[in-house]
């Protein structure tokens, strides 16, 4: 694998701060179901403190049967975005590319240059992990205090998209106290990766955000 190959930019999801949620299913209209449709971003502190977790999930709203075929897409690159001096520039990236049957980290790394295209840090390698196939108890690598993991998981994400509807048409003032999780028995491709905060820079709060990029 060289890092000479460009990576351009086609979906994004961010948030601020180190603990907070976002998620995006099927709305952006050119990635829209495929590898690089980012459907949720979580960052948090782990179960070591001194730890950091960043999940991208992908590909979202995936039945068992399509679940048993779905794999990741070579071509396209996920990367993790911290800005650690508060400018909302990344400083580091840390980067995901599947080869072979198997999830590639690289980073944190300075990037070659901020923005929407990218080069792979090959110089900077993080670890790799096999991907875990469909059915399979999860497989993850943990080496030097850094977890990894990529493959299919159950959607994380409760979202109750009926009642979501009958608000918006002003048929309904709130959401139920419970309420139907639309997403219930679907599955998303996730890239995981828990680590040092030392390997982050910066003191105070950090500003991440993720991105996909086809080459």
């Amino acid at each position: 694998m060289k890092n000479s190959k460009l990576y351009l930019g086609l979906s994004l999801l961010g948030l601020v701060g180190s603990i907070l949620i976002a998620a995006d299913h099927i709305d952006a209209p050119a990635v829209q179901g495929g590898n690089a449709d980012i459907t949720d971003f979580y960052s948090f502190q782990g179960a070591n403190t001194n730890n950091l977790v960043f999940v991208a999930n992908v590909k979202g709203l995936l039945s068992p049967t399509m679940s048993a075929s779905s794999s990741f897409d070579e071509n396209v690159l996920v990367e993790f975005n911290i800005d650690n001096n508060g400018d909302n520039v990344e400083d580091l990236v840390i980067q995901a590319i599947p080869r072979n049957g198997k999830m590639y980290f690289f980073g944190p790394v300075a990037p070659g240059t901020a923005g929407t295209s990218s080069t792979i840090k090959t110089s900077s390698p993080l670890g790799s992990v096999a991907i875990t196939p469909y059915g399979s108890t999860a497989i993850t690598s943990l080496q030097s205090g850094i977890n990894l993991f990529a493959g299919l998981r159950d959607d994380p994400f409760f979202f109750d998209f009926g009642q979501y509807s009958e608000i918006i048409a002003g048929n309904a003032s709130s959401f139920n106290a419970t309420g139907t999780d639309t997403f219930a028995g679907t599955n998303v491709m996730s890239i995981v990766v828990e680590l040092p905060k030392t390997m982050l820079g910066g003191t105070g709060r950090l500003n991440t955000w993720v991105e996909t990029k086809r080459k």
